[in-house]
């Protein structure tokens, strides 16, 4: 029976765990679902953590991505799948659109919102970039060649740059 993945685990989750926010981050707009999604991300890592066998060319990242990426689209689709909550009152409208501390530039609010209107598979191709992730990484994160990964890379730039020229 292997041991459990503790020691090794924590430091690979200190280490990335902006890394894990960000991602959680550009899938859920509310804090709340956002924090539920960074718990779900940690938990499945725990839970493959045993499996995971170092690649000499691989990252640790790009293990990690595939898998935040993973449950973030899947905690999308079922989140789709859910009935919307009934509306809040005004009082809590304001408390739940408070600004977050350290995005209250709006610069960022301005990308986080055309971002938002990107699809779940295009979000993970900008998370990527905006990350630096080299083309041979993304496309082992995402499981796709290279050449696709620059032309869908593009096509995602393209449209990301549409949103942002008619949101002025």
């Amino acid at each position: 029976m292997p041991a459990a993945p503790s020691a090794d685990f924590v430091a690979a989750l200190n280490e990335y765990q902006p890394l894990l926010r960000r991602v959680a981050r550009l899938y859920c707009q509310d804090a709340d679902d956002r924090q539920d999604l960074f718990q779900e991300i940690v938990l499945q890592l725990w839970r493959a953590w045993p499996r995971y066998v170092p690649q000499p060319n691989t990252k640790l990242s790009t293990w990690l991505y595939r898998i935040a990426l993973n449950v973030a689209i899947s905690n999308l689709r079922q989140r789709t799948r859910r009935p919307a909550p009934s509306e809040l009152d005004a009082e809590a409208l304001a408390v739940a659109q408070a600004p977050e501390s350290g995005f209250d530039a709006d610069d960022h609010a301005a990308l986080y919102r055309a971002i938002g209107r990107l699809s779940e598979i295009d979000k993970a191709f900008i998370l990527l970039y905006l990350e630096d992730r080299p083309y041979d990484e993304m496309a082992e994160i995402l499981g796709i060649t290279q050449n696709n990964v620059r032309v869908k890379m593009h096509r995602v730039q393209e449209k990301l740059r549409s949103f942002l020229l008619h949101a002025v």
